[in-house]
């Protein structure tokens, strides 16, 4: 067990800005929108930068840059990691780091899930049981202190907007435990809270950052460039637009009267195993005052879309087999083109980091363009990811699960 006085010297906060990224002003305009299209896949921010230097102990030091930080210095890899969202426990994971997670949103439902893709990856899992859920109770700072973490991969403007948080505990969270690393609001480009500089970065860009605080850049990117090549190659055989299916991505309300709805083709993470699909989105002219909608049936036969991509299909959470019965069952669900041409699909989780992301393009890809990408083999519940033979695959398993052991 470490003593306080060296964690404390572990991680030295090396930002211009004070505590967590205080500024006036914030980038935006507070509309929530951004440009239509992100960086070209892989692409490295170029906001981020990484050095090594030498401590007078002789270890390497190395820091990471991204706002509404700043730029953090570390003076060896994080042990003791938290997590929110699980897109950065499976960037952890991605960089050979999963062991370091010491939290993470209903642990059940996002490792299960997690788990379900990496039952494909030779040597790679994600041990859940025990973990913290950060959010049981809401966000409480006792947590973080109890915890201890080297690393809080957790955006600091979102925290600060958590009931019984304000920019005051973020900074003692900063100062006297460990530091923020995390960007919530790239998700979906909505605006952040005032008084934190802040940019929009894509998935990848995010993983990059996160492989600097790890010191792993070359796992990132052996890792970029397999999804690179992956959306490449969606992207060279996707049809003419006007040839390709309308789509809606939806959760089925829990009282099954109504559908929660979300943009397929918008800006932000949220939408990374979506928007390199190119499918027209059939709720495209809807605008939601949130972050997604919510219609009834009728407005879901009005635009009557060729196939439903249900979200948290692939977790333990739904039953798509339920789902399904339900729509079908419905007097006016059951007269949905998806629901009468099996084109009903489970989808993933927004909440995907990048090993995730691959396995969600695949999906998405076979479920929208059989033809193009083979069929989608379909999806027992509470099973993993289906197995897709290897020359139906659209990207390499053993490659990935290669960097993640770091075998590059």
């Amino acid at each position: 067990m470490r003593d306080a006085p060296t964690r404390r010297t572990y991680l030295r906060r090396t930002a211009a800005l004070a505590g967590a990224g205080l500024v006036a002003g914030c980038t935006g305009d507070g509309s929530g929108d951004g440009p239509e299209t992100e960086s070209e896949p892989g692409e490295a921010n170029a906001a981020t930068e990484t050095t090594e230097a030498k401590t007078e102990a002789g270890e390497s030091s190395h820091s990471a840059s991204m706002k509404p930080m700043g730029t953090v210095e570390f003076d060896g890899v994080p042990e003791r990691v938290f997590t929110v969202f699980p897109q950065y426990a499976d960037m952890a994971v991605a960089l050979g780091h999963g062991d370091a997670v010491n939290s993470v949103y209903v642990p059940e439902m996002s490792g299960t899930t997690m788990n379900h893709y990496y039952h494909h990856l030779e040597g790679v899992s994600f041990e859940w049981e025990g973990l913290s859920d950060p959010l049981a109770e809401g966000l409480r700072k006792e947590l973080l202190f109890e915890l201890d973490s080297d690393v809080h991969l957790a955006d600091p403007a979102w925290a600060s907007t958590q009931d019984n948080w304000d920019e005051g505990d973020v900074d003692e969270v900063s100062s006297q435990i460990g530091p923020w690393f995390g960007n919530f609001y790239s998700g979906t480009h909505a605006a952040p809270p005032e008084g934190f500089e802040y940019d929009y970065y894509t998935l990848w860009e995010m993983f990059g950052n996160v492989a600097d605080v790890f010191g792993e850049r070359e796992k990132y990117e052996a890792l970029a460039d397999v999804h690179e090549e992956l959306v490449s190659s969606i992207r060279d055989s996707l049809p003419p637009k006007e040839d390709r299916p309308t789509a809606v991505r939806v959760t089925l309300a829990s009282n099954s009267d109504s559908f929660y709805t979300y943009h397929l083709n918008k800006p932000g993470y949220w939408l990374a195993d979506t928007r390199p699909l190119g499918a027209n989105d059939a709720f495209a002219e809807k605008d939601w005052s949130s972050l997604w909608g919510t219609v009834d049936y009728e407005t879901m036969l009005e635009a009557d879309p060729d196939v439903i991509l249900h979200l948290w299909g692939t977790t333990p959470n739904y039953n798509m087999e339920d789902t399904i019965a339900s729509l079908k069952d419905h007097p006016v669900g059951s007269q949905l083109t998806a629901v009468q041409n099996d084109r009903v699909y489970p989808a993933g989780m927004r909440y995907q980091g990048p090993i995730m992301n691959l396995f969600q393009l695949e999906m998405g890809a076979k479920q929208l363009y059989p033809e193009q990408f083979g069929e989608w083999p379909g999806y027992e519940n509470g099973q993993p990811y289906p197995e897709v033979p290897d020359e139906e695959q659209l990207f390499d398993r053993q490659r990935v699960a290669d960097a993640i052991r770091g075998d590059i």
